[in-house]
């Protein structure tokens, strides 16, 4: 059973996700601010958290820069009634994997967690998959990315992305193929998210200036490493 912290202020719709996410079989802890979510996510151990952005006492973005300086393995998926860009950028920013923007339906919202669910399963696996990248070691299914200076561990979106470009190491990928790939859509909000989570990424790897993400203006990406 998986177990999901919800931090939601609104009542009414905390008791509608709560009672949805535990008839489709989730273990679910809920709190009614940033401040009771941090306590929880101490004391417990979870597979995904969902938190609202708007709340008092301590707000989601708050909480999940907590979280991330804490944990930046375990999945976050935003629930927010803000729809403008900068905020969604914000929330790729600190970390979160995803967001969903209210009103929305239970059945898009579990879509959404499963993708994440799925992928952190695997990373419980005793897989050895890994890719070299000049002075880096990337393993995806534990999604660290690891040099002579330092181990660093991505989050579930950072390394999906990673893991693409490296499937495609020295092509040239247009962006609405990498935003179908890795997020299901390539409408403009999910594409600046794109752009926000590839300055991620070059920043990771900065050690070795010989692994670059190349932008192509007006076309896309290409990961460029040294081949053998």
């Amino acid at each position: 059973m998986k177990k999901v912290l919800l931090v939601e202020d609104d009542k009414n719709l905390r008791f509608v996700i709560e009672d949805g996410l535990r008839h489709a079989g989730y273990h679910v802890q809920t709190a009614n601010h940033g401040e009771e979510g941090w306590v929880l996510f101490q004391q417990h151990d979870f597979d995904l958290c969902l938190l609202d952005v708007m709340m008092p006492a301590m707000d989601g973005f708050s909480l999940a820069r907590q979280i991330r300086a804490l944990d930046n393995h375990t999945p976050i998926l935003f629930i927010t009634a803000k729809s403008m860009l900068e905020d969604k950028i914000e929330a790729f920013q600190l970390g979160g994997d995803d967001y969903i923007t209210k009103p929305f339906a239970m059945d898009e919202l579990m879509l959404r967690m499963e993708v994440f669910l799925r992928r952190t399963g695997l990373a419980k696996e005793p897989k050895e998959e890994y890719f070299d990248l000049g002075v880096y070691r990337f393993y995806p299914h534990s999604l660290s990315l690891e040099s002579p200076l330092q181990k660093r561990t991505l989050t579930q979106r950072e390394a999906d992305l990673l893991l693409f470009f490296c499937d495609h190491a020295n092509q040239v990928l247009k962006r609405e193929k990498i935003l179908k790939a890795i997020w299901g859509d390539d409408d403009y909000f999910i594409g600046r998210s794109l752009d926000v989570f590839i300055s991620k990424l070059r920043k990771y790897l900065q050690e070795d200036s010989n692994i670059r993400i190349v932008n192509y203006h007006g076309i896309g990406f290409k990961l460029e490493k040294p081949t053998p």
